[in-house]
């Protein structure tokens, strides 16, 4: 199966098991599964999160996602528990459905790492 293929397959997977898990089967969209990433690294789950706080939460899903790529490199947690990353090269500049597809790379990597898929 071609890698392009693999990926689409492993992708919906994904967006079909989170969706049923966390949004009653309405199909969650790329930013929302991101959040949902930061979520789960943060490890704060019954919490209610500022906008600005949404925002951090996808920042740190984003950090965490890419550093297996070498973008970021994880440095510590705050008193508060929240992770901190140093960026350790730029991204390079990307077309949207470049990013999009890193992105989804990214996320099916990060779950199936965690044997999630």
């Amino acid at each position: 199966m071609a890698r392009d293929e693999e990926l689409k397959e492993r992708w919906n997977v994904l967006v079909e098991k989170l969706s049923a898990q966390f949004a009653d089967g309405d199909t969650l969209e790329l930013d929302a599964i991101i959040y949902l990433v930061g979520i789960q690294e943060l490890g704060q789950y019954h919490k209610k999160y500022k906008k600005d706080d949404k925002l951090d939460l996808m920042h740190i899903a984003i950090c965490r996602l890419l550093e297996p790529y070498g973008y970021y490199e994880f440095e510590f947690f705050d008193e508060e528990g929240w992770p901190h990353y140093i960026t350790k090269e730029e991204l390079p500049a990307l077309k949207a459905g470049e990013q999009s597809v890193l992105m989804k790379e990214a996320i099916v990597g990060y779950f199936v790492e965690r044997e999630y898929i």
